[in-house]
């Protein structure tokens, strides 16, 4: 079957709730596979601007609730997730066993033994405490073991902390004021399932990738999750186990799986021409990725991934990256790529979508 980008993006637009709104923050943040949370600020409005009825700090809530975790999951950053796709990701980098290659050891200083010492401990200091940073660290380094990994363990990074995570061993806990806290996930998450298998987990992580982001690959799979990190052979093998549950598709050229049961749908969606203001680090480009052409023009790669890891907010028209935006006063500053004007149609809603995700007024917009 051949379908087009424009039919695509408009359908990615759909699905990710950025043309319909959403009723639940939990019904979003599953269907985006996860909302990127390095930034909360950043996690909150890609919520908002997709929800039916957007409220401060509703995401903080679910978290603090226990109906949704934060830890450390996609390409190593921190995410919003569903317990259940929190599971079957982290067993899937897990999987990936990360910490024993020689590179990760040469930058981080710790070897697989000592990753495992560090594991056994953590989950031993955690069960039936939430501890922060500080807390955790000094209870660590208390021990001659791990004394000499102090450094890294009290790096905001949480590079040492990373496999603890994607093992399950540690996720991020309330706030306790200023202060970010670590928990178990047993403890902090409503019925939190454990790790399953990797062959069990890969089909949830594989059907809700592409559920949001399809057509995709497994090359595009791998790069969302663990920056090309598992085994090629161990991916097409997941991708084949699905069998008639994809569906491979070409667009413009490019071929890609899709959900069978999403075919019908996408072939019959027409494109659209809206416009939309996404914040930083949203999941409309994290998840195909900032280098695919198709979405975002190589040549203007750079104004939205920066760097430090930085994802600029973004201006999409008809489904397509245009531009970057940015906030400040009241008056919204965009940057349209190719000095393109601003969009004619469309702009004035994206701003009042934006204002009611902020809870503020509509701010005004200016031209750089």
């Amino acid at each position: 079957m051949r379908l087009t980008w424009d039919q695509v993006f408009a359908w990615r637009l759909r699905r990710q709730y950025v043309t319909s709104g959403a009723a639940s923050v939990s019904e979003i943040v599953g269907r985006l596979g996860g909302v990127q949370a390095q930034v909360t600020s950043a996690a909150e409005l890609a919520v908002a601007l997709r929800s039916s009825a957007p409220a401060p700090g509703a995401l903080v809530r679910e978290l603090t609730e226990g109906t949704l975790i934060k830890t450390w999951a996609m390409r190593g950053t921190l995410h919003a997730l569903t317990p259940e796709l929190a599971a079957a990701c982290l067993a899937l980098l897990a999987s990936a066993r990360t910490w024993e290659k020689p590179v990760w050891q040469r930058n981080y200083g710790a070897s697989p033994e000592e990753v495992a010492a560090l594991t056994e401990q953590v989950r031993h200091l955690l069960d039936g405490a939430t501890l922060t940073r500080e807390e955790l660290v000094d209870a660590l380094t208390a021990d001659a073991a791990f004394h000499r990994l102090g450094e890294q363990l009290r790096s905001g990074w949480g590079a040492l902390l990373k496999p603890l995570a994607w093992q399950g061993a540690i996720c991020h806990g309330p706030s306790r004021g200023s202060k970010i806290t670590f928990a178990a996930p047993a403890r902090q998450v409503r019925d939190w399932p454990g790790l399953p298998e990797p062959d069990a987990a890969a089909p949830l992580a594989i059907t809700a990738y592409l559920g949001a982001y399809g057509p995709g690959t497994p090359e595009t799979f791998d790069a969302w999750l663990s920056r090309g990190s598992l085994r090629k052979t161990v991916l097409r093998r997941w991708f084949s186990e699905l069998g008639d549950t994809l569906t491979e598709v070409e667009v413009e050229g490019r071929t890609g799986y899709l959900l069978s049961e999403h075919v019908d749908e996408l072939a019959a969606t027409e494109p659209t021409k809206s416009v939309h203001l996404l914040g930083a680090f949203d999941q409309y480009v994290l998840g195909p990725g900032t280098k695919d052409t198709a979405l975002l023009p190589q040549e203007h790669r750079a104004k939205v991934s920066r760097t430090a890891g930085w994802i600029s907010p973004i201006v999409v028209v008809a489904g397509r990256i245009v531009g970057t935006w940015e906030l400040i006063d009241d008056t919204v500053h965009i940057t349209m790529f190719d000095g393109a004007p601003l969009p004619k149609n469309g702009l004035d809603a994206a701003l009042d979508n934006l204002a009611a995700a902020l809870g503020s007024a509509t701010p005004h917009v200016r031209a750089r």
